[in-house]
């Protein structure tokens, strides 16, 4: 008698597992490396929120940066070759010079035969080369 009831409840846990082992997710892998040549994430891959370089741990989006330095690396070009530059102001006067120093608010152009001017930023409409075509 007691081998029958041990049997019977073998029986009854295959059973169970059976019944569990049908519902468990199977996650295929969607990369097959054989067929695979790309060398990131696939497609389908998604990245897990505290991986994303784009924002930090917080979730919020990082500011962008106050400066490129795109107008710096301008102005020391034209600064180390002593270009000749001419600035159009904003009222259309224009002032033929070479920048001599700068700084975020303002400009130093030397001029040949006229006093050195220090010129605000806000009020330069455009600068040119001298000697290229006015736009």
């Amino acid at each position: 008698m007691m081998k029958d009831s041990i049997q019977s409840m073998s029986v009854e846990r295959a059973a169970e597992h059976d019944s569990f082992s049908n519902r468990r997710l199977i996650r295929p892998s969607l990369a097959r490396p054989e067929h695979n040549h790309n060398h990131g994430p696939g497609p389908m891959e998604r990245r897990d929120r505290n991986e994303r370089p784009d924002r930090p741990s917080g979730g919020k989006k990082i500011p962008p940066p106050e400066s490129t330095n795109a107008e710096n690396f301008y102005y020391q070009k034209q600064m180390q070759g002593k270009t000749p530059m001419v600035v159009v102001l904003r009222d259309g006067e224009q002032i033929h010079g070479v920048i001599e120093w700068y700084d975020r608010n303002c400009i130093k152009m030397n001029r040949n035969g006229a006093p050195n001017l220090v010129i605000y930023k806000p009020s330069i409409k455009y600068m040119f080369k001298e000697g290229e075509n006015e736009r």
